[in-house]
């Protein structure tokens, strides 16, 4: 990471609330190709969230602390703030000696800029605005939040105005939130009604949608210089998983997720 970070811009897409099982069959399935050609070997990573709702996971990932493999081992971190003791920072870990990574990416030189999705980014209140806070621009609307079927591709077209006016000689590090994935998702699938409700065919629906126009977002991020992208869900949700439904829970759907990084060529097209 000490050789990406100052090189390249980095993308952090976080897939809000996407199942890891609903992913994996998706992608060998070849129903999300635009992702699937860029995971390590077509699959997701199996990893552990590390938190069980959206605040949460945010908070310990804005520390460095992403989603953890979901074997026993002592996992090396990507990102990690100075801290002594630390059991996971090993010599590759890009450490910084500010609260959280975004600051640390900041004063690495990095523009750090937010597109929100779920109501923790729509800065209405004050929990709303926490999470955005910590970047130097965040931006949210209506359009981007779970209640908008175009989510997504507002959300896209959005991230792609901040790459294009990016000063040349300043890299990027852009966080996108997908709200797509969270409930209500059932307007994604064909034929669906409200009173349907959400199930996971249309979790699955939504991840297909999200994958149409997530091209798009890495065309953008290569434009300038090689980008760094780490896409990946902070929880998951239960549909009837053994009677439960939802997250903020401690059940195998919530914690785990999936997760994937990659480095994108100058000038990747989608």
């Amino acid at each position: 990471m000490n050789r990406i970070v100052g090189s390249h811009d980095i993308l952090l897409v976080t897939l809000d609330t996407l199942r890891h099982d609903v992913a994996a069959e998706l992608a060998e399935a070849g129903r999300i190709p635009n992702l699937a050609r860029h995971l390590p070997g077509g699959r997701w990573e199996k990893r552990h969230a590390p938190g069980s709702f959206t605040y949460a996971s945010h908070q310990a990932i804005f520390a460095g602390f992403l989603p953890t493999p979901a074997e026993p081992g002592r996992h090396p971190r990507l990102f990690a703030a100075a801290f002594a003791g630390s059991e996971t920072t090993a010599d590759g870990t890009f450490v910084y000696d500010t609260p959280d990574l975004v600051s640390g990416l900041a004063k690495a030189g990095y523009r750090t800029a937010c597109v929100g999705g779920v109501g923790f980014f729509n800065k209405q209140g004050a929990l709303g605005s926490v999470l955005p806070g910590l970047f130097e621009e965040s931006h949210w609307e209506p359009d981007f939040g779970v209640a908008s079927p175009t989510s997504f591709e507002s959300q896209v077209a959005r991230a792609e105005e901040i790459a294009a006016r990016r000063a040349p000689d300043q890299p990027l590090f852009l966080f996108v939130n997908v709200s797509a994935l969270h409930q209500p998702n059932w307007f994604h699938l064909p034929g669906a009604s409200k009173e349907d409700g959400d199930s996971r065919a249309t979790h699955a629906a939504a991840l297909e949608y999200v994958d149409r126009h997530i091209g798009r977002l890495f065309t953008a991020m290569s434009s300038r210089r090689p980008c760094l992208a780490l896409v990946c869900s902070d929880h998951g949700t239960a549909y009837g998983d053994d009677g439960w439904t939802g997250h903020r829970i401690g059940h195998e759907s919530v914690w785990t997720v999936p997760y994937a990084h990659f480095l994108l060529d100058q000038g990747a097209t989608r």
